[in-house]
C-alpha cells in the first residue's frame, strides 16, 4: 500500500518506497493507474496523430431545434460521447464524439468543442450531431482511455468565436497548446505549454490564453496576438516529489473584476495569480479537502469541487466550496468524489459532475441548490467530467 507523509508545510506527497508510482502520480487517493498502451481504435478516417485531415459529418436535412434552456451538455470520459440532461429528470440523448472526452466548451451560436483523445468534436447543439473532428498536430501517442490518456484536456474559447485553445497532454513529456480556426476547423498553431494541460482558460479581453500544467506547478501564459509564451510557476506548498506530489494545480478561474487567476489548493490555499507580473499571493480556504474544478460567476463567487481526502486521518470528505469575493466560504459535502462544476445562468444552482478522473467516479451529476445547501444526485453520462449550462 503506497503510504503518504506530509512535510512541516502540510505538503503531500509519495515516499521513495513508491518511486515507480511517483513516475506517474495522480491526484487523489486510488488504485487507478496509467491508461494501457493499446485503447479503442479510431473511427474509420481519423488517425490521432499528426498531419491528419479533419474529419466532417453531413449535415442534417433538419434542424431538431434549441436546447430547452437549462440543458446540461456532459462529456462522457468513461465512453466516447456527450450526453444532454435536463436537470429535472435526467439523460434525454447523447452523441458519440470520440474517444475519452475531457473539457468541453460551448460558443454563442450552439457549437460545442469537445477535447477528445482523437482530436476536437465540434458538436451542434440544436441538431444533436457531431459537425466534426479537428485532429491535433501534436503526436499524443496512441488513443488510450483512463486518467494518463494522451490528446485533449482542458479547453477554451476566444470570446469573439473566431478561436478555440486546447490543451494536448503528450503522455511523459510536455504538452502543447494547440489553436483551432473556427471557420476553417482546423489547427493553425501550437504552443509548447506545461505536463498534462488539465484546464485551459482566456482573458475577457481575449488577448491572453492559460494553460494550468498540473504535473509541471505551472500557469503558462499565451498571447493571443503572437503566441508568445511565458511560464509562471504556481506552487504554494512548493515542487516536493515532483511528479509524485500531490499538490499540484488542477483548474484555473479568471477573475472578472481583475483578469486574476484563481487556483485552489487542498481546500486550504486559494492562489491568486497576476498573470502580468507573474506574481502569486495566497489566501486562507477552509474545506480541508483535495480541490479539482472550479468556475467563477460574473460577480466574482468561486465554486470548486473537493475530490476527497488525501490523508483521511487529518482531511475531510468530499464537498462544494462556494467562495464570495470577500473571501467567505459555504462548504457544501457531497457524497462521493467529483471533478468539474458549472453554475446555472440565474447562479442559483451548481451542477457538479461525478467523473472523477481517479477512481470512485460514477455517473451522474450532484445538483446544489446555493441558497439552502441541499444536494441531490442525478444519474446521467458515463463518468462525466466536461460540463456546459446551454
Amino acid at each position: 500500500m503506497t503510504k503518504y507523509r506530509r512535510t512541516s508545510r502540510t505538503a503531500r506527497v509519495l515516499l521513495p518506497g513508491a518511486a515507480a508510482a511517483a513516475l506517474l502520480a495522480g491526484c487523489a487517493p486510488g488504485s487507478g493507474g496509467p491508461a494501457s498502451a493499446s485503447g479503442p481504435t479510431p473511427p474509420a478516417g481519423v488517425s490521432p496523430t499528426a498531419g491528419s485531415s479533419v474529419t466532417v459529418t453531413p449535415a442534417p436535412t433538419a434542424p431538431a431545434g434549441k436546447p430547452a434552456p437549462g440543458t446540461l451538455l456532459v462529456g462522457d470520459f468513461g465512453s466516447d460521447t456527450v450526453t444532454f440532461v435536463d436537470p429535472a429528470r435526467g439523460a434525454t440523448g447523447s452523441v458519440k464524439v470520440g474517444t475519452a472526452p475531457y473539457g468541453l466548451v460551448v460558443g454563442a451560436d450552439g457549437r460545442a468543442w469537445v477535447a477528445t483523445a482523437e482530436g476536437v468534436a465540434v458538436v451542434d447543439t440544436a441538431t444533436r450531431q457531431r459537425l466534426a473532428l479537428v485532429p491535433y498536430e501534436t503526436d499524443a501517442g496512441p488513443v488510450t482511455t483512463g486518467e494518463y490518456r494522451g490528446g485533449g484536456m482542458g479547453i477554451a474559447l476566444a470570446p469573439d468565436g473566431r478561436r478555440v485553445y486546447v490543451g494536448v497532454n503528450v503522455p511523459g513529456g510536455n504538452g502543447t497548446l494547440e489553436v483551432i480556426d473556427t471557420a476553417a476547423l482546423k489547427v493553425t498553431d501550437t504552443v509548447p505549454v506545461g505536463r498534462r494541460p488539465f484546464d485551459v482558460d482566456v482573458s475577457r479581453d481575449g488577448a491572453e490564453v492559460y494553460a494550468t500544467g498540473h504535473d509541471s506547478f505551472d500557469v503558462t501564459v499565451v498571447a493571443a496576438g503572437t503566441l508568445e509564451a511565458r511560464r509562471v510557476e504556481v506552487a504554494p506548498y512548493g515542487t516536493e516529489g515532483g511528479l509524485g506530489s500531490w499538490l499540484k494545480p488542477h483548474y484555473t478561474a479568471v477573475r472578472p473584476s481583475d483578469g486574476k487567476l484563481l487556483l485552489p489548493f487542498e481546500g486550504e490555499r486559494l492562489a491568486v495569480v497576476d498573470p502580468r507580473t507573474g506574481r502569486t499571493t495566497i489566501e486562507p480556504m477552509t474545506a480541508n479537502t483535495h480541490q479539482h474544478g472550479a468556475t467563477v460567476t460574473a460577480d466574482g463567487t468561486l465554486l470548486t469541487v473537493g475530490t476527497g481526502p488525501i490523508d483521511r486521518d487529518v482531511d475531510r470528505g468530499p464537498s462544494l466550496t462556494v467562495r464570495t469575493p470577500g473571501g467567505a466560504e459555504r462548504v457544501y459535502p457531497l457524497e462521493g468524489p467529483h471533478e468539474s462544476v458549472a453554475v446555472s445562468k440565474n447562479g442559483e444552482t451548481a451542477y457538479v459532475t461525478g467523473g472523477f478522473t481517479r477512481d470512485g467516479y460514477w455517473d451522474g451529476l450532484s445538483i446544489v441548490d446555493l441558497d439552502t445547501g441541499d444536494t441531490r444526485r442525478l444519474a446521467a453520462g458515463s463518468r462525466p467530467l466536461g460540463i456546459a449550462v446551454l
